[in-house]
């Protein structure tokens, strides 16, 4: 290790042990500012920067543009401003330095992209693929359900233990992002296919063994992200469905029909683990973008072809004859 990386490393490595025990962040994101923070200190080790006080903002936007330059997108490179923001947040405090060059930095606003939903009908024919038969099989549905039912993230699903589960009242005690804990119910399908697992399923997997996860495969051994997210896309592919799905796609599904539904924003909120509103708020735009479109598809001043009531299947519009009667009641149409 060069005597530059040295002079950088330490106060990376401070700064994700920071992270990690004392503002308790999830694994996955104290993996992506190792990531980013890594790139980073290779940047500036070839730029000749031998400490972070000698960091100016003109080396970071050097930074930026060589992100761009390799190809990120701009939600990718917006990630690694977030990095670098709490970073130089944690050497402030450190005393190491006294202005951080980072919010000279100016981004314009990017537009956020719409959650890819499933619609119910597609969802129904998602979990319905797994061979119930099977062991694997019956597990598998009841993975998919459960994910469904809940809204949970991947990551919160396969590291889910028997103990999180509560029967009697019918929800799952969660650990999320930031070790927050959340209590998040599920319905009567999950319930019936979970049970089924758990009875008849689970022991035949675990073969005497024990495992305190919740899912388990043939070895009895917990379940990786990369596993499960190469079983739902076989199943999409079985049930027909011709967009890309994932385990966030379940989510995204769930979230959005249960706003569809009329569930009010703060408690999908509370069922998402979302530390911020304004990250469940997005589900809200997909609702809306979904209006929109049946506006534009029904409405008679927004439709193109002019022709009243034909989208939405009824007949065109006619004027009523006009009908009069004779002094004997005799009926005469006009």
């Amino acid at each position: 290790m060069s005597p530059v990386n040295e002079s950088l490393s330490p106060y990376i490595d401070s700064f994700l042990s920071m992270a990690s025990v004392e503002k308790g962040l999830a694994k996955n994101t104290i993996e992506a500012y190792s990531r980013d923070l890594n790139r980073l200190a290779e940047f500036l080790i070839g730029q000749g920067i031998s400490c972070w006080p000698k960091v100016a903002s003109i080396h970071l936007r050097s930074y930026l543009g060589s992100l761009r330059s390799a190809g990120l997108s701009p939600r990718s490179v917006a990630r690694h401003v977030v990095t670098l923001r709490r970073l130089y947040r944690f050497l402030e405090t450190e005393g190491l330095v006294n202005d951080s060059p980072v919010p000279k930095l100016l981004f314009s606003a990017q537009t956020r992209k719409l959650p890819q939903t499933l619609s119910a009908d597609d969802v129904k024919k998602l979990v319905s693929q797994p061979d119930v038969k099977a062991m694997l099989g019956a597990r598998d549905q009841a993975m998919l359900e459960l994910l469904y039912a809940s809204g949970l993230r991947v990551s919160e699903l396969i590291t889910l233990r028997t103990q999180q589960v509560n029967f009697q009242g019918d929800y799952l005690t969660v650990k999320g992002k930031g070790s927050k804990v959340r209590a998040v119910p599920f319905g009567q399908w999950a319930r019936q296919k979970l049970s089924t697992y758990l009875n008849d399923v689970r022991p035949h997997l675990l073969k005497g063994k024990s495992s305190p996860y919740l899912f388990v495969n043939r070895a009895g051994q917990g379940l990786t992200r990369q596993g499960f997210w190469k079983l739902i896309r076989r199943y999409a592919l079985l049930a027909g469905i011709d967009k890309r799905v994932t385990p966030h796609t379940l989510r995204h599904s769930f979230a959005t029909h249960l706003l569809e539904g009329g569930a009010d924003l703060r408690s999908v909120q509370s069922m998402l683990g979302h530390a911020d509103i304004s990250t469940t708020q997005i589900y809200t735009h997909v609702d809306g973008a979904r209006l929109k479109a049946v506006h534009q598809k029904y409405h008679p001043r927004e439709r193109q072809d002019g022709n009243v009531g034909k989208a939405s299947g009824a007949a065109p519009l006619q004027l009523e004859k006009k009908k009069e009667f004779t002094t004997k009641g005799t009926e005469i149409t006009k």
